[in-house]
């Protein structure tokens, strides 16, 4: 039996919460493994001991400097105490003196992403821009320092192996079909009447915090030319988010994007629903037309995969990542152009197709087909395969 130390402290939003919330769970249902699971605040009510798991929690706040140093203090011999075989890094930074063989998953597309670099030039935000420079430089460091390291997309992998010389393993994350539809917990009542009021338009809908990299600009702009181009239809955009910085993690100004909405006219056409429940999740999906993403920055994107599994055609930026887990179940538009993007949807609506039925029925069940290629434990049998192989290496 191999014994996982998993450091889920850096899980804190989006991916890195999908991440723990779905792999513990495959761990704990096998009977070949052991994990210790360190979790902070975001994960302190979620996962729950069991035979073979272990939780430990603790509280590194603090800004993120010095809970880095704390991190690379404290860990060492919380992992020796364990008694584990092999430290699982999810976070993009590993444990520099890790007393066992340590497996890094770097997931994160903004120290490698020359247009988000550009992006934080652009809006003059020199504080962030310092804080990427600094933090790409430690995931550089931590490729080097980890025994191995994994990445969630093969597009990903080859911008790691570009970025660093080291060999990086593809393993796709993976997608729980039956558990994610299971939930019956219904969306919650305002968020409910909020989509009711969206009746007869097209829905068009974008699972994100905000930040810069999902390009939320570019999505708004398509917005107000479809609103244009669609009268007396219409369209509604459904975010997942406030356009209110506090109310979003990270330190991302959304008051440019807040004004752009107000600029163009689009208070009532934008439905700003804020964070929904995990589990209500599928509810949403399901009253929607479209799932469209203008990211310019990704690794993996769980919303995808999400949305094909719901049945919904998916409109996606033209990154080599999305072309990778969408494959033919999407359209893809060039990620700056708001004109590309309207025009996919409008296409697909049935304004200026001949058969567009016939093509989102066609992407539904490319979509479906898609979805299923990626799974959970085929993730964690690849990952434990990984494992056991660095703990015979030291034994």
């Amino acid at each position: 039996m191999i014994h996982l130390f998993i450091n889920a402290l850096p899980a804190s939003a989006g991916g890195g919460l999908t991440y723990i919330r779905n792999v513990v769970p495959q761990l704990a249902a096998r009977d070949d493994v052991r994990a210790t699971v360190l979790v902070g605040d975001a994960l302190r009510n979620e996962i729950s001991e069991s035979d073979r798991i272990t939780v430990v929690k603790e509280n590194f706040h603090g800004r993120a400097g010095r809970r880095f140093w704390r991190e690379q203090s404290l860990l060492p011999d919380m992992v020796r105490q364990s008694g584990a075989d092999v430290l699982l890094c999810p976070g993009n930074f590993a444990l520099f003196r890790s007393p066992i063989p340590q497996i890094l998953l770097s997931r994160n597309a903004l120290y490698t992403s020359a247009d988000f670099l550009r992006d934080l030039r652009e809006r003059g935000d020199s504080r962030l821009w310092i804080d990427t420079k600094i933090k790409g430089a430690l995931a550089h460091s931590s490729v080097l320092r980890a025994e191995r390291t994994v990445a969630p997309s093969e597009a990903f992998a080859e911008e790691l192996r570009r970025w660093t010389g080291r060999d990086v393993q593809c393993i796709h994350h993976g997608f729980d079909s039956e558990s994610f539809f299971r939930e019956p917990a219904p969306l919650p009542q305002n968020m409910r009447d909020q989509l009711a009021s969206a009746a007869g338009a097209v829905k068009i809908l974008f699972v994100s915090h905000y930040n810069y990299y999902r390009n939320f600009e570019t999505l708004i702009r398509a917005v107000a030319i479809i609103k244009r181009k669609l009268y007396p239809r219409g369209a509604r955009l459904i975010l997942t988010c406030r356009l209110v910085s506090q109310d979003n993690p990270g330190r991302y100004k959304a008051e440019t994007a807040a004004e752009l909405v107000h600029s163009c006219k689009l208070e009532e056409d934008i439905i700003q629903l804020g964070a929904v429940p995990y589990a209500s999740l599928h509810h949403l999906y399901r009253n929607c037309d479209f799932y469209a993403t203008p990211a310019y920055a990704e690794t993996f994107a769980h919303p995808l995969v999400e949305a094909m599994a719901s049945g919904l055609p998916v409109i996606a930026s033209d990154l080599p990542v999305h072309r990778e887990i969408c494959g033919e179940a999407a359209v893809y538009f060039p990620r700056f152009s708001p004109e590309a993007l309207a025009e996919r949807i409008i296409q697909l609506s049935g304004c200026e197709a001949n058969e567009p039925e016939t093509k989102r029925a066609q992407m539904r069940e490319l979509g479906l087909r898609r979805s299923r290629y990626f799974r959970w434990n085929a993730h964690v049998d690849a990952l434990l395969k990984l494992a056991r192989h660095l703990a015979n290496e030291v034994a």
